[in-house]
């Protein structure tokens, strides 16, 4: 007789629980040996190797990022996408939780591989490199690894317990005026101050900023200003990071930054030349009815997830990339109190703490569980993909 789907939770709860201390251990791991964007080499050997036990097919290296992979249970149609973060912070290790992130995305693909044995349709974990500045989401979207894919599932620790994650677009930029060098007492009028024009943008900026609208800024420092006091600097360079609500509204202010340097190079006799730096973050667009279904099944467990608290956000992400693509979840659930905050040395402490992981095995429960919604309910998918492609249309 087939099981129904509250039979089919219950069995994918009982599963992570079996793998408590196993996943547990992969967290602890994680934590203990931190590993930095596009390095995470002994992070996905870990990863791969628990899947490939497991009975996944494990393909290494997609997108042609070394420590990227993709392990898939079942193929075709439905399918879905556990997303593992594994990368840590330069000083501050696992500050954002990756490490809870990777293990209960693992936790998740684990049971569902035991419980629905690849006859559901598929299920594959990503594994999603350099999500702290090298955007490994957005390089394997752009690579189409999300192609085919029906959802997009993930969660991350914090402070907040909330539904959805209020995430702006990001995305930073080279501004490098040229000039001519002289002597600034020998032959003063035969120079062109480049140092002059980037603090000149400096300026021009810090007006623009107070009308920016909310979730807007534009942060700047200097990274070339000259090579000697007795020299009129020829080049100077700086790097600005921008934010904003929306793509569009990033793509608005990128304008406005080129505008700027474009009339500051005019009016100082310099050429600007103003370059893209990183790869863009898009902002995230929840999908309502997944996370939802998420918030539910975490509930199961005893904890309580809210809407984000208005006109609050909570930097940006890669997920935000995939999100663009495919339906898509990034809610976050707290594993310290709200006066604390994420990438401080207390909130790596967290990370490997006790809430921690009845955080870890109750997120892993909640992943599995929405990720069985999606693939046993074709009502739930088709309502998924409506709103998305909703979204889509309202934002053109």
């Amino acid at each position: 007789m087939a099981r129904t789907l509250d039979e089919v939770h219950r069995d994918l709860r009982q599963a992570v629980t079996d793998r408590a201390g196993p996943l547990w251990d992969v967290a602890l791991r994680l934590h203990a040996d931190p590993e930095y964007a596009f390095a995470e080499h002994r992070a996905a050997a870990l990863l791969t190797g628990e899947l490939e036990r497991a009975g996944f097919v494990v393909d290494r290296g997609v997108a042609g990022l070394p420590t990227a992979f993709a392990a898939r249970s079942g193929q075709g149609r439905p399918a879905v996408a556990l997303l593992l973060e594994y990368d840590a912070l330069p000083g501050l290790g696992h500050a954002c939780g990756h490490n809870l992130i990777a293990a209960a995305g693992l936790g998740a693909a684990l049971a569902l591989h035991a419980v629905l044995e690849g006859t559901a349709g598929c299920v594959t974990a990503v594994g999603t490199p350099a999500e702290e500045g090298g955007g490994g989401k957005a390089v394997e979207a752009d690579a189409g690894v999300f192609d085919g894919v029906d959802a997009a599932l993930m969660f991350h620790p914090g402070v907040y317990g909330w539904q959805w994650a209020p995430l702006t677009a990001q995305v930073q930029y080279k501004v490098a005026f040229h000039g001519r060098a002289a002597h600034p007492t020998g032959n003063p009028t035969e120079g062109v101050d480049a140092l002059a024009a980037l603090i000149e943008l400096f300026n021009v900026l810090a007006v623009l900023g107070r009308r920016l609208p909310a979730a807007s800024h534009i942060q700047g420092i200097v990274t070339h200003g000259g090579t000697a006091t007795n020299i009129v600097p020829e080049y100077a360079e700086g790097r600005f990071g921008l934010r904003a609500a929306t793509t569009r509204a990033l793509d608005e202010l990128t304008g406005r930054l080129r505008e700027a340097a474009e009339g500051v190079a005019r009016a100082t006799g310099t050429r600007a030349e103003v370059e893209r730096a990183t790869v863009r973050y898009d902002h995230f667009r929840d999908s309502g009815v997944l996370s939802g279904r998420f918030a539910g099944h975490l509930a199961h467990s005893g904890i309580t997830l809210t809407p984000p608290a208005p006109g609050v956000y909570l930097g940006s992400s890669d997920i935000g990339n995939v999100s663009t693509r495919v339906p898509a979840i990034h809610p976050f659930v707290a594993i310290m109190d709200e006066d604390g905050s994420d990438h401080t040395p207390e909130f790596a402490a967290a990370a490997a703490s006790g809430r921690a992981r009845e955080v870890l095995l109750a997120a892993a429960q909640a992943l599995a569980c929405t990720a069985a919604d999606v693939l046993l309910r074709p009502g739930l998918r088709e309502e998924a993909w409506a709103g998305h492609r909703a979204a889509a249309a309202a934002e053109c």
